[in-house]
């Protein structure tokens, strides 16, 4: 590592993005929270790591595993029954439940397959995921497919994607 490098955390598109979201929400006097699964936390890392966060973001959750949303964010043994993926609806319902807790003004949530490897569905191929922005006036939901399965890079699209999301939601830009 070269002096230069030391103290860069997040790729500068990343960097960027983040620093728009967070000076948006403030400007606004308004916060976020995180439910997240495929980024590992680099939603919240991302955001984090900007200056000013302190005043926008009310907290995240790493829902990784099926039992860590049964744990914290209002899943029951019933979800697993049918589960096959994420899907749009489960990350909104993910969106929903962390924002009705933590009482942010929204609530981002991503879910997906970062890779190498996964299933034989669309949903859990690598590369795709699904994201949703919960907030006041509702819930917005896409889906994004890299088509690769390279997974750190996945993660950061990931991230991007869940940013871009949220940012066009604050903006009014988002279709709900």
């Amino acid at each position: 590592m070269t002096s230069t490098d030391q103290g860069v955390f997040l790729p500068a598109n990343l960097r960027a993005l983040a620093r728009e979201v967070v000076g948006l929400l403030a400007s606004r006097n308004e916060t976020v929270s995180v439910a997240e699964t495929a980024a590992g936390g680099l939603v919240s890392a991302s955001l984090l790591a900007t200056p000013g966060a302190s005043k926008i973001y009310k907290g995240g959750l790493t829902l990784y595993t099926l039992e860590s949303r049964i744990a914290f964010a209002g899943w029951t043994p019933e979800h697993l029954k049918s589960y096959s993926g994420p899907t749009p609806e489960i990350v909104a319902g993910l969106a929903s439940n962390v924002r009705g807790k933590l009482g942010s003004t929204y609530t981002v949530s991503e879910s997906g397959t970062a890779g190498p490897t996964g299933g034989s569905t669309r949903n859990r191929t690598p590369g795709y995921v699904a994201l949703a922005v919960d907030g006041p006036s509702g819930t917005v939901t896409a889906e994004v497919e890299t088509g690769h399965g390279n997974r750190e890079a996945n993660m950061v699209e990931f991230t991007l994607a869940v940013l871009n999301l949220l940012k066009q939601t604050i903006e009014g830009k988002a279709r709900i």
